[in-house]
């Protein structure tokens, strides 16, 4: 149908529909700016905070600016100090490494027998696993906490480390699976021609091909058990063998005089690992969200 251009009601209509379009533009640019800043208020009172003593963030406004930035090495080495995070850290970087990498190639293994090797019952086998994620962990704490008073694991590096792994194979297990089943069967019966054993085609062949996937979860259930506060707080309550996340609770118990801004840059200290983690495996991480789904 041919339109008339040079119609005056045609370019009316134009023009009203243009600026009908840019009032529409300017209200989502309006209400994104007003969420963004909304989102950026806790980052600003972090950074205003670690940089102020406690007289001064006692004296002045919350979100007021710091006279100096002297104040922030006073306030790492005070959190540092009274919290005991270096040796915190030591333990919650050995439960969420050795944790996060044993939980993964479990559930890898798994995965692979449940996908791969045609076992009688492989569903039936995965709801058994799956099935632990149904109940709430608060469901767990009382029969743990009892086992291991029986068994000698409370208070103790291997029992930590147990736990971790064990509540963190059943989700890698499901996105495994899935990943795992996409792998075309060819890849497999090709190298059983060759003479490979499963253990080879396993380790050579399936492996390389969920690289993507195993590192996101591995990042997933790192950053898990590096935040993790129920467990810790229960099961690992000595000084030796706890978290960060419970070292930190300590600054709001037992030294509770020390002031927020301490208990804030303390927090800060403890968000260095996992940023950095997700900074440096970012594009594996996004590669392997885009293989899993």
């Amino acid at each position: 149908m041919a339109v008339d251009v040079t119609d005056q009601a045609f370019i009316n209509e134009l023009i009203r529909k243009e600026k009908s379009g840019r009032k529409l533009h300017l209200t989502r640019f309006a209400i994104a700016a007003v969420l963004m800043l909304i989102y950026l208020v806790p980052f600003y009172y972090l950074f205003v905070t670690v940089f102020k003593s406690t007289e001064e963030y006692l004296s002045s406004g919350v979100l007021e600016l710091p006279q100096s930035f002297a104040p922030f090495l006073d306030n790492v080495a005070d959190a540092w100090r009274l919290a005991g995070m270096g040796r915190a850290s030591f333990n919650s970087m050995s439960y969420a490494l050795i944790g996060a990498s044993l939980a993964v190639g479990l559930a890898s293994a798994a995965a692979f027998g449940l996908t791969r090797l045609r076992l009688r019952s492989a569903n039936t086998w995965f709801m058994m696993i799956f099935a632990g994620t149904l109940f709430p962990f608060q469901m767990f704490l009382v029969p743990l906490f009892f086992g291991y008073q029986q068994t000698g694991l409370i208070n103790s590096w291997l029992g930590m480390l147990l736990i971790y792994t064990a509540i963190c194979i059943p989700f890698p297990l499901l996105v495994l699976r899935g990943s795992f089943g996409g792998i075309a069967r060819e890849i497999d019966e090709a190298a059983r021609i060759e003479g490979a054993s499963e253990w080879r085609v396993y380790r050579s062949m399936i492996l390389p091909n969920a690289k993507g996937p195993m590192i996101a979860l591995f990042l997933i259930q790192f950053t898990f058990i590096w935040n993790d506060l129920l467990f810790s707080s229960i099961l690992a309550t000595s000084p030796e063998v706890r978290s960060i996340m419970s070292a930190l609770q300590t600054l709001q118990g037992t030294y509770a005089s020390s002031g927020p801004n301490v208990v804030v840059t303390a927090s800060l200290i403890s968000s260095i690992p996992t940023v950095l983690l997700f900074i440096f495996l970012r594009r594996y991480f996004m590669a392997g969200l885009q293989l899993s789904t």
